[in-house]
């Protein structure tokens, strides 16, 4: 028995020791040694240059979605190609005319060439960086490219992103005592006139956009609407080298349900999601905010990802027009969403959009934990002691399994000093020492693993609530106390990962000190190496593990008092 905790003890360090080794080397500019990172590709943002006309385009259509392109790498337009035009180079652009808009949450730009929003800036949430200013999602910067791009393909001379609009609708900001603002643009092209309408409401960040299609020709046509999300390929400024949340594309249908994308298997040609649907989404996600195009009316749709050129990247889906005859006109409603992944808004939004915020394999758990925090803090009014609420909460639950495991823990203690003087007296008989050390066992009927199982058993629902604090935007920017202003920063002052060292240390002492000198030993490091990673953790999540850590050293305690022992 001794031998298998020893083993275990000495994994869990080893593999702990890589996992900080490998985030320091991240840290410090350096590749990870024994656990390898996928490259990051370039910083640069270029744009790939435009293809020649098709045969079956008068127009360039340097590739606009087809099924045969759907997922796959790009390659050099060939005849018949049919994806969306490439975005123009972030750092070659020249000066455009911006068409600015706001509303009570979110401040947009919007590209009079295609209509294309370019810029979206979230009025209720500050930067990760810089906590002065607003975050900005999507932007056209040298630094970071993030569009919103839509488009008609499938016939001659069709509008597309890269085609002038002009905006007919004069409001440019959402007046006091209005429910929305319509802002809608207008293009001809060719035998295809294109009208662009973006419907803003207040107070939430989806945006309803209707494109409507006029046939000004005499022949009948079906077009193809494309709507897509073109981002580089650049984790978000800010993002911490100490735990690793996805940066990518996000592909949702009925038949497969939540898909990521990851950006180096765009690049190898490996990305795997589900090509047609009748329903669903398609977005590009990052910690605590997304972008995401949805599809509303229930017609079959091709969803697409693929790489445009060096280090940047498209999301999207193409939703079919029926025939539109000579003079005709014909409509079709999409939603955009720009924002934070406030899960209690997107359940109603849409069929599992909630699951861009990432849970990781404890989704099950951490929903109904985030629910419980979200009703305590709606009775307390903080979040801080929401966390707090929450962890007295499993406490109690787990009362019972608690008080076993450190009942065998001060038993254990309790007979320790027969142990150690056992392992003296029969320091060069091993076998002897085994023999010896399970009768003492169990004459004092202690189970050596008691103290483990139940502690062992609470360990997937303290995962799922370390997902919840990690994930949940709305910890961020929000307070606790004094000198905690943000929940999703790390303490300015590192109080609380002091006083979580500490309290690490308090637990290790009362806990039975091991009868081998070397796990002795290792008993009271590996509470200082674990605690040296919590100096760059939120300090919600330093918050919910000295709670936690606090409760279990009074439950320990008392159970120790009862005991006799010191």
């Amino acid at each position: 028995m001794n031998d298998i905790k020893r083993t275990i003890l000495w994994v869990v360090f080893g593999f702990s020791m890589v996992l900080l080794w490998d985030q320091w080397q991240i840290a410090n500019g350096h590749p990870a040694t024994f656990l390898p990172q996928a490259p990051k590709a370039s910083s640069t943002v270029k744009s790939a240059p435009a293809a020649a006309p098709t045969a079956a385009a008068s127009q360039a259509n340097n590739g606009v979605p087809s099924s045969s392109a759907v997922g796959a790498a790009p390659a050099p337009a060939a005849a018949g190609s049919n994806l969306p035009p490439a975005p123009n180079s972030a750092a070659a652009a020249p000066a455009k005319e911006l068409i600015e808009v706001t509303t009570d949450v979110l401040k947009l730009s919007f590209d009079a060439e295609g209509g294309t929003l370019v810029r979206a800036e979230l009025l209720k949430q500050r930067d990760i960086v810089n906590k002065d200013i607003n975050m900005v999602l999507l932007e056209q910067s040298k630094e970071h490219l993030y569009n919103a791009q839509t488009g008609l393909i499938g016939a001659a001379g069709v509008p597309n992103h890269k085609t002038a609009m002009k905006l007919v609708t004069p409001e440019r900001a959402l007046k006091d005592g209005a429910d929305s603002l319509t802002l809608r643009f207008e293009a001809a092209g060719g035998d295809v006139k294109l009208a662009k309408t973006y419907v803003l409401r207040r107070g939430v960040y989806d945006i309803a956009v209707t494109h409507e299609a006029t046939n000004t020709g005499a022949a009948d046509i079906t077009p193809q609407l494309y709507v897509q999300l073109i981002r580089d390929g650049n984790k978000p400024a800010g993002e911490s080298s100490f735990y690793s949340t996805f940066t990518g594309p996000v592909v949702y249908s009925e038949a497969k349900k939540y898909q990521k994308v990851e950006f180096s298997d765009i690049e190898k040609n490996k990305a795997d999601f589900e090509k047609m649907s009748p329903s669903g989404y398609v977005g590009m996600v990052q910690h605590y905010f997304f972008s995401a195009w949805l599809a509303t009316d229930g017609a079959a749709h091709e969803n697409f990802v693929r790489k445009i050129d060096t280090n940047l990247y498209a999301a999207g889906m193409i939703l079919p027009f029926k025939a539109i005859a000579a003079g005709q006109a014909q409509k079709l409603d999409t939603k955009l969403y720009v924002g934070p992944q406030e899960e209690k808004n997107l359940e109603a939004l849409a069929p599992g959009l909630e699951l861009v915020k990432d849970y990781g394999y404890f989704t099950v758990l951490s929903k109904p934990l985030f629910w419980v925090i979200d009703q305590l803090h709606k009775m307390i009014g903080n979040w801080g002691w929401a966390i707090v609420a929450v962890v007295v909460l499993l406490k109690v639950v787990f009362y019972w399994f608690n008080a076993k495991a450190y009942q065998s823990m001060g038993k254990m203690k309790a007979i320790n000093p027969k142990i150690m003087e056992m392992r003296e007296r029969l320091k060069d008989k091993p076998q002897e020492i085994q023999k010896e050390m399970m009768r003492i066992y169990k004459e004092e009927k202690v189970n050596p693993m008691g103290g483990c199982l139940p502690i062992i058993i609470q360990i997937p629902v303290f995962i799922a609530l370390y997902w919840v604090l990690l994930s949940s935007v709305e910890f961020r920017g929000a307070p606790w106390i004094m000198w905690i202003h943000d929940l999703s920063a790390p303490d300015p002052f590192f109080i609380l990962p002091v006083l979580m060292t500490g309290s690490s240390l308090l637990q290790t002492w009362l806990n039975p000190t091991p009868p081998d000198p070397m796990q002795a030993k290792m008993m009271w490091i590996m509470p200082l190496m674990f605690s040296f990673m919590f100096f760059f953790f939120p300090a919600g999540l330093v918050l919910y593990w000295l709670t936690n850590n606090l409760l279990s050293i009074t439950q320990q305690w008392v159970i120790n008092k009862r005991l006799g022992v010191n």
